[in-house]
């Protein structure tokens, strides 16, 4: 590196000590319709997206001649949602779920009001809904709301859809969404029920996921196509862009198109680093396509050294596939505490300044004299990184050199992650020699965005002038205008 450089003036401040530095998936949804006990396989479903919210979750369920019941609870499903006592109050063969953090709503300690789903009861009965994304449009639509007598009982984006229902006057409950949803801007996969109907509903542009699969004969909505795995259902398709799904014991499915078509356009970090590697998106494996986006940074930014060395447990695939590309050796330098939860005992001071220590472990006879090449999936504040760097120092490694399986997140995500506002994004405010520097490692070099597009099957890259994912987090192009962030202020990207 170059000591002659002036030092930089940039300071972040310190995140906390088990804040692991990454952007969250804000929401997991699971429905199932015409197996008895279907929340039992609706937990079984919510345990398997739990890597998409880790903060709250809730099931809705209904028994013909009982109505609905519900439960909503903080932490992990597994620690909830697996006791008889109050699955046995969940009973009936229709349930829909949802595991949580915060976007809208609440943020730091979640209330248990903003936990989802939620219920309202109309005029032909009740209705839960379940989303997942973020609605860009909801202060505004909030306002207008109570302007007109609602009364809202969180501070969820997601309540303004029950609301908007409520004031509907369509005839039944799927056209009263439909009706809702055609106000609403921004981005949602909706998993929803009556007393009779499993309902789902991706937004026009298909921005976040949604799947439909069969377990006899029953049917079932996922967020992804892990959560179908765990309960042994077939997986049937995606729920298309701007499709909603209407599904009865009776009658099966009716499909129904009620938004203007337009080209999708799904999260692109959803194959980078949210959805689980062994789910299946747009038809190719998640896995598969993290190592090869492994594979092209081997080809974009090779550099000599001894071991290519995955950051655990999201680097892991593109660090394969870097080494393979590259002949470099693979092995695992960095070993993940797998009993180390998203909560942990009240830190002291001793136990604060341990930081990211807590979690990851370098495993010092693999790394010591060795250049190592640490493989992650993404760069967001770069606090863990700096800590990783400086534990993979102390255990005698010879050099550093990052390698990030995505190019740099340079804005915030609008549409359902949990982004730092912009001035807190290292790529915003620093070049890629800044960020080098910052970091203070010996190189550091990111995927191209078209090298990104090659790795999830797009052979000739991004098309500059319809996108063929959103990849606003990247490029500053947002698909769907953040309304409300405008109106706060945010400054648009520039056109070029």
């Amino acid at each position: 590196m170059d000591s002659e450089l002036p030092p930089l003036s940039i300071k972040f401040p310190p995140a906390h000590p088990f804040d692991d530095d990454k952007l969250h998936e804000e929401c997991g949804v699971f429905g199932v319709i015409g197996l008895t006990d279907a929340s039992n396989f609706v937990a079984l479903g919510l345990h398997a997206l739990q890597h998409r919210g880790q903060e709250a979750g809730g099931i809705v369920c209904h028994q013909p001649g009982q109505g609905f019941h519900s439960a909503r609870r903080f932490g992990y499903v597994r620690d909830n949602f697996t006791k008889e006592s109050l699955m046995k109050t969940l009973p009936g063969p229709l349930a829909i779920g949802h595991v949580r953090y915060s976007t809208s709503g609440s943020k730091g300690p979640t209330q248990i009001r903003d936990v989802q789903p939620f219920f309202g009861e109309f005029s032909m009965g009740g209705a839960a809904i379940a989303h997942n994304g973020n609605i860009t449009n909801a202060i505004a639509l909030r306002r207008e709301l109570i302007e007109r007598g609602s009364i809202f009982q969180s501070s969820s984006d997601s309540e303004c859809i029950i609301h908007l229902m409520a004031r509907s006057l369509q005839r039944d409950i799927p056209e009263r969404m439909e009706d809702a949803l055609r106000r609403v801007e921004g981005a949602f996969s909706i998993v929803a029920m009556t007393g009779t109907e499993l309902i789902g509903v991706r937004d026009p542009l298909g921005v976040r996921p949604l799947v439909l699969g069969r377990l006899g004969d029953g049917w079932v909505l996922s967020s992804e196509t892990c959560g179908l795995d765990i309960i042994g259902a077939e997986f049937i398709r995606e729920v298309a862009p701007g499709e909603m799904v209407v599904i009865t014991e009776a009658e099966g499915i009716d499909s129904r198109f009620p938004f203007r078509p337009r080209k999708p356009r799904f999260c692109i970090f959803e194959h980078v680093y949210f959805s689980r590697p062994d789910s299946i998106l747009g038809g190719r494996s998640v896995y598969e396509t993290r190592r090869q986006i492994g594979v092209e940074l081997a080809r974009e930014a090779p550099v000599e050294a001894d071991l290519v060395c995955p950051v655990p447990d999201s680097g892991t695939p593109a660090a394969i596939g870097y080494a393979h590309e590259s002949g470099i050796p693979y092995g695992m330098g960095i070993i993940r505490n797998q009993y180390m939860g998203r909560t942990f005992i009240e830190p002291t001071e001793q136990i604060r300044n341990m930081g990211v220590r807590l979690k990851l472990n370098v495993n010092r006879a693999l790394i010591r004299g060795k250049r190592v090449i640490l493989v992650d999936d993404s760069v967001v504040r770069g606090t863990t990184s700096r800590k990783i760097k400086e534990m993979v120092l102390d255990a005698g490694a010879k050099e550093v050199h990052f390698r990030i399986a995505s190019p740099p997140t340079s804005w915030p995500c609008f549409y359902g992650v949990d982004t730092p506002e912009r001035d807190k994004l290292l790529a915003a405010n620093m070049t890629e020699e800044e960020m080098t520097r910052y970091l203070e490692v010996d190189s550091l070099r990111f995927v191209s965005l078209n090298g990104l597009y090659r790795a999830v099957g797009e052979a000739q890259g991004r098309d500059t002038e319809h996108p063929q994912y959103c990849d606003a987090c990247f490029s500053g192009e947002y698909p769907v205008e953040p309304t409300d962030m405008i109106d706060k202020g945010f400054q648009l990207k520039a056109a070029e």
